[in-house]
């Protein structure tokens, strides 16, 4: 707006060193034409710092900015160092954390079987396994507890809605605490998941989001997570909008994912459990 803008009547080095100016956020839309480039090599060289625009966003909102980055950006930019991290290290971090999370969580797993069977009946499937996009785009079979009605997608895929009348009584409580995920610990044992990693979404939903979305298709370059810092940021997407602001977060982890930033998140996650968070 108007009453933001300043126009010194000097040089913008000399506005910077009266002011005490210490940081100038570079968001111009065209760089290339209209920046004052002079200007600005002054006000560095007088111990100013220099941001571009989507990377001080990045830093202060811990995602990325999808309007102001383009494929330069990603090319030249620290990070989305993959394959550092996809390693041992992370493949270690996946089976130890997949392990314990089996051993405890293996009561709750039995118990969650008999409810299933208790309000479905003895002929009712216990889990329910779906076609997902994974790393590279390969397709994989996910596996969760079942949560919803057994002919719940007769009608053909839909996005899961709040309060959504398909999901029985046990799956209710089951996400709720999200016990309906734990089978997905045979997914990453296996290898087709990590513990942390953007979730695994379906191929009919991807194909119509890459479409809509710049950049959706990169985020299959790491493999999908039970958790991951998207689901932190922001609990459940049930729109194109709300996918689109994941996707933000979801970059942001591939840019900076690092075996410090996974135990983060899995640390975060088990306080999001916890307190029974966002959840649908």
């Amino acid at each position: 707006e108007a009453e933001h803008l300043v126009q010194p009547p000097y040089s913008l080095r000399q506005y910077a060193l009266k002011h005490r100016i210490n940081e100038i956020v570079v968001a111009a839309d065209d760089r290339r034409k209209h920046l004052p480039m002079d200007d600005l090599l002054e006000c560095k060289m007088e111990g100013v710092r220099i941001v571009e625009g989507a990377n001080f966003y990045e830093s202060e909102s811990r995602k990325v900015a999808l309007e102001m980055i383009s494929h330069g950006w990603l090319v030249f930019s620290d990070g989305f160092t993959v394959s550092t991290v996809s390693g041992f290290g992370k493949r270690a971090l996946d089976v130890l954390a997949s392990g314990l999370l089996l051993i405890v969580g293996l009561p709750l797993m039995l118990l969650t079987a008999i409810a299933i069977k208790i309000e479905d009946g003895l002929s009712a499937p216990i889990f329910y396994s779906q076609e997902r996009v994974g790393l590279n785009g390969k397709l994989f079979k996910v596996h969760k507890f079942r949560s919803m009605r057994a002919d719940a997608e007769k009608h053909g895929a839909v996005w899961a809605q709040k309060n959504d009348s398909r999901v029985t009584h046990v799956g209710e409580f089951i996400r709720k605490v999200r016990i309906d995920e734990l089978p997905q610990i045979f997914n990453v044992l296996n290898g087709t998941m990590a513990f942390v990693g953007p979730r695994p979404e379906r191929p009919v939903f991807v194909d119509d989001l890459a479409k809509k979305i710049p950049y959706y298709n990169e985020r299959h370059r790491v493999k999908p997570g039970i958790t991951g810092w998207a689901q932190l940021c922001f609990a459940y997407a049930d729109s194109e909008e709300d996918t689109r602001e994941k996707l933000r977060y979801d970059l942001y982890y591939i840019k900076n994912q690092s075996l410090l930033l996974d135990l983060l998140i899995i640390i975060q996650t088990v306080e999001v459990v916890l307190f029974k968070k966002g959840s649908r």
